[in-house]
Order: structure tokens, then C-alpha cells, then sequence
């Protein structure tokens, strides 16, 4: 008997080594997700809103290298998936997402829930296609794998319902060519970009997540160049640890030591990042990028030196042709400026930390004598984490706190929504981290606003009980939009969250929950929750007043907080 769609699709996922297919389940569905209940090693794992699935889906893709697989009936359910899709296809992470659809016949027809899914998908996806007939799998299941691979992408698959349980006239198993290139630049733009480096007096190094695999030559070519190395955050996992070229992340979420590298270089030398934010490069300095697409090169900042080809590839071939740099002073001096902006983050992470000036400042301002501050949260949180720990953070002040004062040392992992900046992130992809791992500790840094978006699928970490750690930053805010509101002179508005108490309502969903009021407990509850078995909730009431100074704050910024504080204290109307 021949195998039905169906069936193609789930055995080919088994044979790419797919464990784990997240969704909700539902009408269109139903062949595939029986499928899986009947194939040995992939797991059917039912969340409580695709969004959830989607972001479980990209975790995993970007922790194993590897396909991640997520599925969204007709209509709403694959609507459901977009948002964490289009955080997989930001991320450059290989996702398929199969996607139910109303009957063929009825297909063009206004059905109900009918929804044109490759119009839908079109944007986020670097494939997309309906099957509209069973002799068309499994080469077009084929093609859509393909593609999400060879180009870290979203591929999207539409199955009509009433196709799911039809066979293939041909019954064969699919086949994937899935081995991935490794290219450099050719030798005379190798040669131009030695004779700049080498004429360089000053070289900065720009590290980012496309250098992860090339820890080593990186490493070299910093100790050839006397070269400081300011990370992106996504380059915090792999270069943080045991680097002694490393000075921390630029940006908002940066330090001074950082910015005065960059700036005070003459050459910079980009490897494997595609940093976006234009205001954070230096000014006036000859630039050399090495990216694998060719499309990132110079579309930041000008270069003068641009080279396509993998980072280690291309720096196997350019170390040899450098000059070895005797003068460490450039380096030497970031050094410096760096540990002493590490030692002043230490003192704020100190739980009794308060100047008498800023304590005097926040009683007027917030009339709270007794929070916690986040600083002190995160750095507990590091303190006891594992060192093979998988971290998430949501978008906002829990990656700024999480950047600053949790180390990626030894073998622990980091993901987040870095490149889309979605809310919501942290748990679902904590959930996918988990199953991907069982055995190692997953910690989210979750924002109160972006844990309450999905606070549903709470349930599901309880239903496959995922030890997953949820450390929560109660701070009542939208926080980073506060920032920026004050930043620009506005006083805060619309950022408040009427919130719950997180761990009642983790304990009422079958969770440890832990409510964490005085900064006294804080290290004995952090502690607790590592030491208890099974999912916890750590729901830690920090300070929303504490303010992340970036790298290079700006007399506008300071003018713009000032005059929102005033008007935050002043009435709103008069009369």
C-alpha cells in the first residue's frame, strides 16, 4: 500500500531528524498530526497559541542548526504563526511551517476561514506553495526544505484538508542534498585588505554571530592585530568567555569602553554581523567586512575592503598575509576602561546599592522605599545558573539587564528576538530550548508585558513538564518604552501594567511560582528556584524607575529625562 501525504511528510521529517513538530491542532491537520502520533521519535507538541509554536519552532533552529517544524490549521491557526516566523526569518534560522488550507475544490472560493496563505506568507518566507496534488510530494516538500537550509530561512508548506490522506501516484522517500558550501574571497581582495589592516595604527574588531564558528581565528587575528573586540549580543554566546581581547556590546545596551574603542580606531574590521544601528559606527575610519551574503557588505556603513565568504575560511587565508602589531596600547586602553565600567556595574548589582542622592531622587519620584533593584536580579541569576545553561530574554530592559550582568561562560547559550524584537519571546522559546534540552537548565528572562502576551502557554510547559526557570521583571512597566519616552521629553504614558501576582498564578496552573518583594530574600529565592525541581516561576518586583545609561549618552537624552521627570511630577491637566 502506498503512503499517503501525509505520511511522506512525517517519515521525512524523521529522517531529517526532526524531534519535536509544535502547533495547535485542528481540522486540516488531522492526517498529519495522526501521522506523528503513529511515528516513533517526532512529537507531537500542542501549545495554546501558534505564535507560541512558531517562536518553539525558531528556538530550536537556532540552538541545533538544524530545521525547526511548526504546523497551523486553516485560516487563523496559520495566521496565528506569523510573528514567530517572521522572528525565524529575521534570525536567518531554517523553519517549516506547514500549513493547513480549506478543501481543494473550495480553494479561490471565499470558504470558510479561507485565507490565501501564499499571499499571506509572502513576505517572510523564502519559500512557499500549496500542494495541489498528491503526485506533487514528495518534490515539493523537497524544494521547501531545500530552501530554508541553503538560505536560513521560513519555508512555508499549505496542505488543502482533503489532500493530507491521498497518495502519491510514485511511493518513494524524499531525498535532501543538505550540505552547505564553504566559500572565501579570491587572493587580490585578501592582498587589499592586508595592505589596509596592515597600514592601520589603531584596529577595532566588530564580532558578531556569523564569526560564532570561528572562535579561534578570530581570536588570532585580534592577538595579531592588538585588536579590541566589541561584541554584538548575539556574539555574547561563543567570544564573552575566556577572551582577553573582548570589551562588551555597543548601542543602547552597551558601554563606554565599547564606544570609545570603536570610535577611537582607524580601521574596523567587521566579522560576521550585520549591526544595524547606523549612529553606533565610527565616524571617519576605513572599514574591511567579511559577511557570506554579499548583500550585507556596506549597507551600515561605507567599506572599503568588502569580502564575501565564510569568517573562518576568510581569515585562515588573510592571517598569514598580516603583519604581527607590537604597540598594545589600543587594546590595552579599552582593557582598562572596560574593567572599570565592570566594576562600577558590580557595585549596582549590590541589592543594598543606593547613592543618598538617587535614593532622595526615586522617593519623590516613585514613593517606593523598598524595591529590587534589576541590576541585583540579574546578577543573582548568573550567579546560580548553570554554566551550561540556555538562556532567553524578551525584547526589552530583561536583554538590557541580561547583556550587562550575565556572563555566556563556559557552554551556555543565548537566544532571543534580537533581530525582529518581538515581545513575548522568552517562553516560548524557553520551551523549545527545553525540549531540545532536556538535561540542561533553560533560564527566560522574561518582561512582565511580554510574559502576559502568551501567558497561556504557561500550560504547556506544565503539560510536558519542562523544568524551564521563568525569571520574571515585575517592574509594572512597558519598560523600554518608558526609556524612550522620557529619553525624547515625554512623560511616561500608557506604559503601566495593572498586573497580577505571576507566581499566584504560575501555583494556580500547576507551577512553582516564588514572589520575591524585599531585596533581603532575593539571592535565598533565586537559589531556590535553580534548586526546585520542575518548571518555576520567579516573579521578582523590580525598581521601574532604574534607568541603562548607554554606552554614549547624549546631552539631548539627559535634557529629555530631566524635563520628562518634571512633567511626570507635574498634574497631567489643569483646572
Amino acid at each position: 500500500m502506498a503512503r499517503t501525504v501525509a505520511r511522506v511528510i512525517v517519515d521525512a521529517l524523521q529522517e531529517l531528524g526532526v524531534r519535536h513538530v509544535f502547533g495547535v491542532v485542528g481540522d486540516a491537520l488531522n492526517p498529519l498530526t495522526d501521522a506523528i502520533r503513529t511515528t516513533d521519535g517526532v512529537d507531537w507538541i500542542g501549545c495554546r497559541h501558534e505564535e507560541a509554536a512558531a517562536f518553539a519552532a525558531g528556538a530550536q533552529s537556532q540552538l541545533s542548526g538544524t530545521l525547526g517544524v511548526c504546523m497551523g490549521t486553516v485560516g487563523p491557526g496559520s495566521v496565528h504563526l506569523l510573528n514567530g516566523l517572521y522572528d525565524a526569518a529575521k534570525s536567518r534560522t531554517p523553519v517549516l511551517a506547514i500549513c493547513g488550507q480549506v478543501p481543494l475544490a473550495e480553494v479561490g472560493s471565499d470558504y470558510f476561514q479561507e485565507v490565501d496563505n501564499d499571499l499571506l506568507f509572502r513576505d517572510v518566507a523564502v519559500y512557499r506553495a500549496t500542494v495541489t496534488s498528491p503526485d506533487q510530494m514528495p518534490r515539493m516538500l523537497e524544494s521547501a526544505v531545500r530552501a530554508a537550509v541553503s538560505q536560513g530561512g521560513v519555508a512555508v508548506l499549505t496542505v488543502p484538508g482533503d489532500l493530507g490522506d491521498q497518495e502519491p501516484s510514485e511511493d518513494r522517500a524524499a531525498r535532501f542534498a543538505l550540505d552547505r558550501p564553504v566559500t572565501r574571497p579570491d587572493d587580490p581582495a585578501l592582498a587589499r585588505a592586508a595592505e589596509l589592516l596592515d597600514a592601520a595604527d589603531r584596529v577595532t574588531l566588530l564580532v558578531g554571530r556569523g564569526a560564532r564558528d570561528a572562535r579561534d581565528e578570530v581570536l588570532r587575528t585580534a592577538g595579531t592585530l592588538a585588536a579590541p573586540m566589541v561584541l554584538t549580543l548575539k556574539a555574547k554566546e561563543g567570544f564573552e568567555g575566556d577572551n582577553e581581547f573582548q570589551v562588551g556590546q555597543t548601542g543602547l545596551i552597551g558601554n563606554p569602553a565599547a564606544a570609545h574603542a570603536l570610535d577611537s580606531g582607524d580601521v574596523l574590521l567587521m566579522l560576521g554581523t550585520d549591526f544595524p544601528y547606523r549612529d553606533w559606527y565610527p565616524k571617519g575610519c576605513k572599514v574591511v567586512q567579511i559577511d557570506t551574503r554579499e548583500e550585507h557588505l556596506g549597507r551600515r556603513i561605507p567599506v572599503d575592503v568588502g569580502l564575501t565568504g565564510d569568517v573562518g575560511a576568510t581569515l585562515r587565508a588573510l592571517l598569514p598575509l598580516l603583519d604581527t602589531v607590537s604597540d598594545r596600547s589600543h587594546l590595552d586602553d579599552a582593557r582598562e576602561r572596560f574593567a572599570h565600567w565592570q566594576e562600577g556595574q558590580r557595585r549596582l548589582a549590590d541589592p543594598g546599592h543606593e547613592h543618598r542622592w538617587t535614593g532622595r531622587l526615586r522617593a519623590v519620584l516613585d514613593n517606593r522605599d523598598h524595591e529590587i533593584r534589576p541590576e541585583a536580579l540579574a546578577a543573582a541569576v548568573d550567579t546560580h545558573a548553570a554554566e551550561d545553561a540556555v538562556f532567553t530574554s524578551d525584547t526589552g530592559m530583561a536583554t538590557v539587564w541580561l547583556s550587562r550582568f550575565v556572563g555566556m561562560r563556559g557552554s551556555r547559550r543565548l537566544i532571543g528576538s534580537y533581530n525582529l524584537g518581538s515581545m513575548a519571546n522568552a517562553m516560548p522559546q524557553a520551551l523549545g530550548a527545553q525540549l531540545w534540552a532536556p538535561d540542561r537548565q533553560i533560564v527566560a528572562f522574561c518582561g512582565d508585558g511580554g510574559l502576559s502576551m502568551l501567558l497561556g502557554d504557561l500550560m504547556t510547559i506544565k503539560t510536558y513538564r519542562l523544568p524551564v526557570k521563568l525569571v520574571v521583571f515585575d517592574n509594572r512597566r512597558l519598560g523600554m518604552v518608558k526609556l524612550e519616552q522620557e529619553q525624547a521629553g515625554l512623560p511616561e504614558f500608557g506604559t503601566e501594567l495593572d498586573n497580577p501576582d505571576f507566581a499566584a498564578v504560575a501555583t494556580a496552573l500547576g507551577l512553582t511560582g516564588i514572589r520575591v518583594t524585599d531585596p533581603a530574600d532575593l539571592d535565598a529565592s533565586v537559589r531556590r528556584a535553580f534548586d526546585t525541581p520542575g518548571p518555576v516561576l520567579l516573579d521578582v518586583l523590580t525598581n521601574p524607575q532604574e534607568v541603562a545609561v548607554p554606552g554614549k549618552p547624549t546631552v539631548s537624552q539627559g535634557w529629555g529625562f530631566a524635563i520628562a521627570k518634571v512633567k511626570e511630577i507635574l498634574p497631567s491637566h489643569e483646572g
